[in-house]
């Protein structure tokens, strides 16, 4: 390699963070599944260079590793300390399932959940889903125990909404039509959940 191909990869390199790869990455990712991570096309994408993948990572196993981090931490870590901001345990739960419900009404909405059940036996995916699992159902079991619940009625609790969600997203995936469609719609279903949820 040459001193300006060398300075040709920096600049690229420096042009893009490792994040703007993970991002991409995860986009794919809701778009084909894990398959859809490659290097080749995630670099067209970026209209970047190999060289300025292999500058931030080592290796194809090493991006998804960090986009799935990123999933983690922008789909479950940001959510909750978001829903930790509201004043009391039901206004918590209410921004919770509102938040979860409202994320699956755009297009492709959740499309990066459903990859991640989808390939759910991948060996850099399983431990990753079976920890944003319990810490979701763990989390909403602890707003459950909040309001009054024992912690066994708590944990089935959260075991439904969290089951709710993902039953949701999947059926505004495939058949958007059986959804609530405007926000006003959502806001009753929303209402009507925590009035279920919640109910002695």
């Amino acid at each position: 390699m040459d001193m300006v191909e060398r300075r040709t990869r920096k600049q690229t390199a420096t042009r893009l963070t490792a994040d703007d790869w993970t991002a991409a990455a995860l986009q794919a990712m809701g778009e084909g599944g894990l398959a859809a991570v490659a290097v080749e096309p995630l670099a067209a994408r970026l209209r970047a260079t190999k060289g300025s993948f292999y500058w931030h990572f080592a290796n194809r196993d090493a991006l998804i590793q960090a986009a799935l981090q990123r999933w983690e931490s922008d789909h479950t870590e940001a959510v909750i300390t978001l829903v930790d901001a509201q004043p009391d345990p039901l206004s918590r739960l209410r921004t919770l399932i509102a938040m979860v419900i409202d994320s699956t009404a755009a297009p492709h909405a959740d499309s990066i959940e459903l990859a991640m059940l989808a390939t759910a036996g991948h060996p850099h995916v399983a431990p990753v889903l079976a920890r944003v699992t319990e810490r979701r159902i763990a989390y909403t079991a602890g707003l459950f125990e909040a309001l009054g619940l024992p912690a066994d009625q708590a944990r089935d609790r959260a075991l439904t909404a969290v089951s709710a969600y993902l039953g949701h997203a999947q059926l505004a995936h495939v058949a958007p039509r059986t959804v609530p469609a405007t926000a006003e719609e959502r806001r009753r279903y929303v209402d009507w959940l925590i009035d279920l949820l919640t109910a002695r």
